[in-house]
């Protein structure tokens, strides 16, 4: 993917090694990924630019650092600012902060979702959001379902790789 598109990869709370995800960093930029770990990075997309700004996970304290991610933020230039961080609870750390849209994954969907029964094998406190586009704070997340899952086992629950088309002269995603 990276040799036809320019991409971008956060951390997750299952890439580390030895308390670490420099390693798993180092394989991905040496395939030509570029990881935005506690970074910021302007992308022009057919002649639109906007500011990628990704996290370190949430649950890795010693890699979770948005002041850092954030004090390379460029002054606004009209551009939308996309937050990619692996766990969307990190919204709730970053809400003070500028940005429009986070993408996130995490969760699984839910991984095994029972009618009438709230998603207990999401690993995430705010269970409202496990899947699919909302709006919070004035802002917009959109969460994943991927393709992992968790001792292999899923339920009422399929695997997603998402697509997303974004509208310059729009709001929504």
């Amino acid at each position: 993917m990276a040799r036809t598109a320019p991409t971008f990869a956060v951390m997750g709370n299952h890439d580390e090694r030895r308390g670490s995800s420099e390693y798993l960093q180092g394989v991905l930029e040496g395939e030509g990924v570029a990881v935005l770990h506690n970074r910021s990075e302007i992308v022009t997309v057919q002649d639109q630019k906007l500011e990628l700004v990704g996290l370190g996970d949430l649950w890795n304290l010693t890699e979770f650092d948005p002041r850092v991610a954030f004090a390379e933020v460029v002054e606004r230039g009209g551009f939308p600012r996309i937050v990619l961080a692996h766990n969307p609870d990190t919204k709730d750390a970053i809400e003070h902060l500028d940005w429009d849209l986070m993408l996130s994954g995490h969760t699984h969907g839910g991984q095994v979702v029972l009618p009438f029964v709230e998603p207990s094998w999401a690993p995430v406190r705010d269970k409202r959001f496990i899947e699919g586009l909302h709006t919070w704070s004035g802002r917009q997340l959109y969460i994943t379902r991927g393709v992992g899952n968790h001792s292999g086992l899923r339920f009422a629950c399929r695997p997603e790789v998402s697509v997303l088309e974004f509208h310059p002269d729009s709001s929504n995603v």
